[in-house]
């Protein structure tokens, strides 16, 4: 055990990669219950005295994800109430992270809800990856340690050997964080504009940037249905492309998104554990981020700088 003062739980939605953590550190995970009633409330108990100790509790808001967010924030109390020292809550994938602004009348902003409900509850940091906008950590006020998915993703990608590359937005929203991947690539850059004409139905309408004879490697921070990269996808090989790669950091995949994947163009889907993902045969490559967070949590545990961790081997 590399540090005894180091107390790691574990709700339901991601077990396997609170264990991943905890075997990354050298700590074992905490004995916890967490359970439901017939009626549905959740209850925890932890089963080892955590008086003094630095908690760090893993959960993702991925579905069910109110089942998940009252989960964490009934773990945090009973964390609190059993005197830890400090509480980080540990979200690989920070739900209702698109409900960030008022885009139109009489509509909350949930994002901001969420971190009030986590500060409320006990909550003294917050450790995350990949957040759908970066600015969502001005929600909040305790320190957020906002993690990039991009060394896990990069040390595969590069792998590749892709040969004219160039990096792409599947949308006009994300061409900050496909800038940076291109930076790093030192590639070209495009991305293509879309019409969302439902939650599920994504239209792609034009292309910016020259990828005829080129690998692209999309880029995203999520996907659910699979609407937006495979749609960007279809018209990028239109423009003739000669390979198509995806790289989104949440796979959120839900059975239209597994359909869209088989019947589209794209070779190669490369994901993160964030959320537990079943390939089902398709080409789904899952990579585990639980180096990557079990390194923070050691870090912020022994007040250090994660801001190294952003940095890829290499550079």
């Amino acid at each position: 055990m590399r540090d005894s003062k180091l107390k790691i739980i574990s709700g339901n939605s991601n077990r396997p990669l609170a264990e991943a953590i905890c075997q990354f550190i050298g700590v074992p995970l905490t004995d916890t219950e967490v359970t439901t009633f017939p009626d549905g409330e959740s209850f925890v108990k932890i089963n080892e005295n955590i008086r003094g100790r630095d908690v760090f509790l893993v959960q993702s808001s991925c579905p069910p994800v109110n089942d998940n967010l009252i989960e964490l924030l009934i773990m945090i109390d009973a964390a609190r109430r059993a005197s830890a020292s400090r509480i980080t809550a540990v979200i690989p994938f920070y739900g209702y992270a698109r409900q960030d602004r008022k885009d139109q009348p009489r509509v909350p902003i949930t994002a901001k809800l969420v971190a009030n409900l986590l500060t409320s509850a006990g909550a003294d940091r917050v450790l995350t990856v990949d957040l759908h906008a970066g600015q969502i950590q001005g929600f909040f006020d305790i320190p957020v340690d906002h993690l990039l998915a991009f060394p896990v993703l990069y040390e595969h990608i590069v792998k590749k050997e892709l040969r004219n590359l160039v990096v792409m937005s599947p949308d006009v929203g994300g061409v900050k964080m496909a800038d940076a991947y291109a930076r790093e690539f030192k590639c070209g850059l495009g991305f293509v504009a879309k019409k969302r004409h439902s939650a599920t139905q994504v239209e792609a309408t034009s292309i910016v940037g020259d990828v005829k004879g080129c690998d692209v490697l999309l880029i995203d921070d999520m996907t659910e249905t699979a609407g937006t990269i495979c749609a960007a996808a279809r018209l990028i090989k239109s423009h003739g492309a000669r390979r198509i790669l995806a790289a989104v950091t949440h796979a959120n995949l839900q059975d239209m998104g597994y359909e869209r994947l088989k019947e589209g163009p794209i070779e190669e889907l490369v994901v993160t554990d964030t959320i537990p993902v079943d390939p089902k045969g398709l080409p789904i490559k899952v990579l585990s981020v639980a180096p990557l967070l079990g390194e923070a949590i050691l870090r912020i545990s022994n007040n250090e700088s994660v801001t190294s961790l952003f940095r890829v081997k290499g550079f």
